[in-house]
């Protein structure tokens, strides 16, 4: 496994990322996702893009929740407003953070 460094976390959602691999993981919860580079800047501008309230709607218990489609249509994430606002967060303080870490290792 790679030594990572964590880049962000805002509640359950924790971001880091393998200097050496350049591969970036997004730690929610029991799930774990790893992204390229590219991977990560096309997922993050669609969360960055995505309008909470136009997506959302209500779950069961009563509390509106967004769905975000994954390729393999088995796999889906479900996100409340507060849970969804931290993804945004941590997502948008890692762009930041690796453009930092760019501007530094040049």
């Amino acid at each position: 496994m790679c030594q990572t460094q964590i880049l962000s976390q805002k509640g359950a959602s924790v971001i880091s990322h393998c200097p050496d691999c350049q591969m970036i993981n997004i730690w929610n919860n029991n799930l774990m996702l790893y992204f390229t580079p590219q991977q990560f800047n096309s997922f993050s501008d669609f969360i960055t893009n995505l309008v909470f309230s136009d997506r959302s709607f209500p779950f069961p218990d009563g509390e509106e929740r967004v769905i975000l489609c994954t390729p393999n249509r088995d796999i889906n994430f479900v996100f409340t407003l507060q849970e969804y606002r931290e993804l945004s967060e941590a997502m948008e303080e890692t762009v930041y953070l690796r453009e930092v870490y760019h501007l530094l290792n040049q």
